[in-house]
């Protein structure tokens, strides 16, 4: 049985594969770097697949564990797959962080820049005022 586990590790995506054969398991990581779509992923493992499969049928087995080859619990099954499939949706909560850090940032820049403005549209709108209040006082 052959598994990919992508997921966010430092500032890179990794990808992993795994192996298992006659209760020995292998794995093979790999960095991806940004983070890959779908199609992006696709492309890679058609481009690299063979090479990452022979590298991971080279790598030092392990033992694997035989407690998952057993038939397991369809309620077991569900809370498994369930607490997996958080696993991989918070694998991104770094990328997301940095994300809206960046994006706060961001805010806070154009609240500055904003305020700026603000001050030296209030201060335009006074210099007019005063103008005028010089030229209406000269009319007399």
């Amino acid at each position: 049985m052959v598994s990919l586990s992508v997921y966010f590790e430092g500032p890179f995506w990794v990808g992993v594969l795994e192996m298992v054969e006659d209760d020995e398991l292998r794995a093979t990581r790999f960095v991806l770097g940004s983070e890959p779509t779908d199609p992006e992923l696709y492309e890679f493992l058609m481009r690299h697949g063979s090479a990452l499969l022979t590298r991971t049928a080279d790598a030092r087995a392990v033992p694997a564990d035989t407690r998952a080859a057993g038939r397991v619990n369809p309620k077991r099954a569900a809370k498994l797959a369930a607490r997996q499939a958080a696993r991989v949706s918070t694998r991104s909560t770094a990328s997301q962080e940095a994300m809206r850090v960046e994006l706060e940032n961001r805010k806070q820049e154009a609240a500055v820049d904003h305020g700026a403005r603000k001050r030296e549209l209030a201060e335009y709108r006074r210099e007019v005022a005063r103008r005028k209040r010089i030229e209406r006082r000269r009319d007399r």
